[in-house]
């Protein structure tokens, strides 16, 4: 069936281009005799081909290059030698009697350009009548691509300043020309998901995605146009845009035109706007992917904010806008999946690791309304252990070493959401991360948070499998743990004894099966310790006092030992 309907489109697509390079040959010869009037008709023949209603946008794209390049002649053509001997005043109303309406408005775009070069009549005028014939193809792709050529033609002629003789227009005629372009295209895009049978929904959707791009065009012309300030996009472009947007309802182009404007607008512009841009975030369909589109623009501003501070005025505080509103957004979709809600989460820290760095309560705040957000609806934790572990990373891969993480009060708390495997591999990633960077933890009330964070690899856990764990994967975890136990060190003997005796604590209630891996190291760290205390016997007051509660410890762990030896 796809490969019928395949050469069925090739079959047609072929046929067209004949005759449009017949009558394009035909066309040529005719004007470079100085026959416009042949010439025309000819052109019109070559346009016929753009009325047809069985090419599919691909082809259709493909057919319309075609004879747009052949229409760069009659262009040529008109502003050489003809305009200096012609009114094309005259031309311009001659051709509006084309038969067909397609044709028709192709050749008036192609004429009308001319005519505004020839500055014969006001371009405000002559521009302001071309895009509203334009209404008159409503046929969703036909009209389409006809906006679009009316967009491209006129892309040299367009005012582009903020003040000017009324007749040459100003920045705002371009400013308005363009804006009902974009209204009238989003309009006819909008139109072709509801053709046709519901069975094809599916393929319409994929029609519309490979035509987005002539929509966006109309924005995109918009950014580059040097008479749109802050302050004239602010007023005029940004709230005719989100009209436009919200008022279409339909997700596909909701989802396209919100990151489009993020892509082609400066990140000035959107520090200005950003409060309107947000809140239009929460009025979209439900279907529309708002985690992306948030996501886009937190990664737009904080590259904009990393690329210079001073980029960002002190009185914009991005941090609390994204999290005000990202909150927002999740508390009023509660269909938004787990996934997208972690993936909003991580964007978050992200912004706050690479634009606030010294701020670890910015961190601190996700991770607590993370937590909040699960620990108010345990269904939505549920199968996404994966995406919190990743979200868990990210401050790991960042901070130098774990002490900023044990700093972080509601960072563990979220290991709770995390099933077995997964939280055993990161309870792994950060002991490994701790060895590698070569982490010391010289507080004893640090080595409990940390032990207590791990405490997947010291200990069974009651979620665990039934299955024993495989032998060789649970050495290299316990190996790993004998190895971090080099890294709990202070310098001060009494810190270090402190830190000894937690790690004693910690590392016994892992049972027979895991000391015989942790237990030699923390046998080797005591026997340094027991060497710098006697190093510095003559500096410690406390000595005698000391070695004789040692004594006494050592015998009634002697006296325990005999008892549960066999």
């Amino acid at each position: 069936m796809a490969a019928t309907l395949e050469s069925e489109q090739t079959k047609f697509l072929d046929e067209a281009k004949e005759v449009v390079k017949r009558e394009a040959f035909n066309m040529q010869r005719c004007l470079d005799k100085g026959e416009l009037m042949e010439g025309l008709r000819h052109a019109t023949e070559m346009l016929n081909q753009l009325r047809t209603s069985v090419l599919m946008p691909k082809s259709y794209y493909e057919l319309y290059m075609m004879v747009t390049m052949e229409l760069t002649h009659l262009n040529m053509y008109m502003s050489g030698e003809f305009i200096k001997e012609n009114k094309i005043a005259d031309l311009y109303e001659l051709v509006q009697h084309a038969g067909n309406i397609v044709p028709r408005l192709y050749l008036l775009i192609t004429v009308g350009v001319v005519y505004i070069k020839s500055q014969e009549c006001s371009r405000k005028d002559i521009l302001q009548d071309l895009v509203e014939m334009c209404r008159g193809v409503q046929h969703p792709l036909r009209g389409l691509f006809l906006r679009n050529f009316l967009l491209t033609s006129t892309r040299d002629v367009l005012p582009d300043i903020d003040d000017s003789e009324q007749d040459a227009g100003t920045i705002d005629d371009s400013i308005d020309f363009i804006l009902l372009n974009f209204s009238e295209m989003n309009k006819l895009w909008v139109r072709m998901q509801h053709q046709g049978h519901t069975r094809d929904r599916q393929k319409r959707e994929q029609e519309r995605l490979e035509l987005k791009i002539l929509v966006g065009t109309n924005l995109e012309r918009l950014s580059r146009l040097e008479g749109v300030t802050v302050n004239k996009y602010t007023n005029q472009v940004l709230p005719a845009i989100l009209k436009q947007l919200i008022n279409c309802k339909d997700s596909i182009a909701q989802e396209y035109l919100m990151d489009c404007i993020i892509q082609v607008f400066p990140d000035e512009f959107h520090l200005k706007t950003l409060d309107i841009f947000l809140d239009t975030c929460c009025q979209p369909q439900g279907q529309v992917n708002v985690r992306n589109i948030i996501i886009s623009i937190i990664g737009r501003l904080a590259s904009y904010a990393q690329a210079d501070p001073a980029n960002i005025p002190p009185e914009i505080k991005l941090f609390q806008i994204f999290s005000g509103k990202v909150t927002q957004i999740i508390q009023s979709r509660s269909e938004m999946p787990p996934e997208d809600i972690l993936a909003l989460q991580s964007a978050l820290i992200k912004l706050a690791l690479n634009v606030y760095p010294s701020e670890t309560d910015y961190v601190d705040q996700v991770l607590e309304n993370t937590f909040n957000i699960f620990d108010q609806d345990n269904s939505r934790a549920k199968g996404c252990s994966a995406e919190l572990s990743r979200m868990l990373r990210v401050p790991v891969d960042h901070y130098e070493d774990v002490l900023t993480i044990l700093e972080l009060k509601h960072f563990s708390p979220l290991f709770s959401f995390l099933d077995y495997k997964v939280r055993k591999e990161l309870c792994f990633y950060i002991t490994e991360h701790v060895i590698q960077t070569d982490t010391h933890i010289d507080s004893h009330d640090q080595v409990d948070l940390f032990l207590n964070m791990i405490q997947c690899l010291i200990s069974e856990q009651t979620d665990q499998a039934t299955e024993p764990d495989d032998p060789e994967d649970f050495e290299i975890e316990q190996s790993l743990v004998g190895r971090v136990v080099h890294q709990l060190a202070s310098q001060i003997p009494d810190q270090q004894f402190l830190i000894l005796n937690m790690c004693k604590k910690h590392l016994t209630a892992g049972g027979d099966k895991r000391i015989q891996y942790t237990l030699p190291s923390l046998v080797f760290r005591a026997m340094e310790l027991c060497r710098v205390y006697h190093d510095i016997r003559e500096e410690d007051d406390k000595w005698e006092k000391k070695v004789r509660r040692r004594a006494r410890e050592k015998k009634v762990s002697r006296r325990a030992r005999g008892i549960r030896v066999r």
